[in-house]
């Protein structure tokens, strides 16, 4: 499926040069717990929106996210069951996102064994050619997602939730270093150290609650508020999860 490549400046994109690489090394999803095709003019969700204007402003959008006290009890992260094979075709949910946001697509081998390859981390802008130095971020993590509303949800949909490959937002793979940083923080607490990653991560952010109707606290209505100001032009398009 087609997935936003976040910010690609052709200065990047010409640079990046494959090196072999293996798409099941590392699973630095989320420690505790973006997608038009490559040349989009405006990739949905950053300024500009998508082609025919559709969606909602950010700041609204951000409105549509209900206030509720987080609840952290019981989480565990083996409760949302992850990296799965959902189609059967030895490409777990890691290696299908790795695949989908390869900006120079890899070798694929047997049982989805990937060689070669780059992408562009969008949180920090960094060009990476092994992929064992990418992680694949929840964008909202999951134990986020649980204080949010998931500690309510089935087995079964926790599983959907952790490996989300139906939107380009839930998922997107980033250097290990941010994901680590990021942990299980909300905009409240950790941005992108990217400022041009800023916008598009809100958005991305905001959809994926949007998506699994989840809850915000008062704190981090208050943080997504503020740091969506100069970001006017974003706009925010989200499908409802099944």
């Amino acid at each position: 499926m087609p997935r936003r490549l976040g910010f690609l400046p052709a200065t990047l994109l010409t640079a990046i040069t494959p090196t072999a690489c293996s798409a099941e090394t590392l699973e630095a999803d989320d420690p505790k717990p973006p997608a038009t095709t490559p040349g989009s003019a405006n990739p949905s969700g950053a300024p500009g929106g998508t082609p025919d204007g559709s969606g909602l402003p950010l700041t609204e959008a951000i409105g549509k996210i209900p206030v509720a006290e987080e609840k952290r009890t019981g989480y565990e992260r083996d409760s949302f069951k992850h990296w799965v094979d959902e189609d059967d075709d030895s490409c777990t949910t890691r290696a299908e996102v790795l695949l989908a946001e390869a900006v120079t697509a890899p070798g694929q081998g047997a049982r989805c064994s990937l060689s070669g390859g780059s992408w562009l981390s969008y949180y920090d802008e960094t060009e990476v050619t092994d992929a064992k130095k990418l992680g694949i971020d929840h964008m909202v993590p999951l134990a986020e997602a649980w204080d949010s509303g998931a500690h309510d949800w089935t087995p079964e949909r926790r599983e959907a939730y952790a490996n989300d490959l139906g939107s380009d937002r839930s998922l997107v793979a980033v250097t290990a270093k941010t994901n680590r940083s990021k942990a299980d923080r909300d905009p409240a607490q950790w941005m992108p150290p990217a400022e041009s990653a800023t916008c598009t991560y809100l958005v991305d952010w905001t959809a994926t609650k949007l998506r699994w109707a989840l809850t915000m606290d008062d704190t981090e209505k208050t943080a997504l508020l503020k740091l969506a100001e100069p970001c006017a032009d974003s706009v925010v398009e989200y499908k409802t999860a099944p």
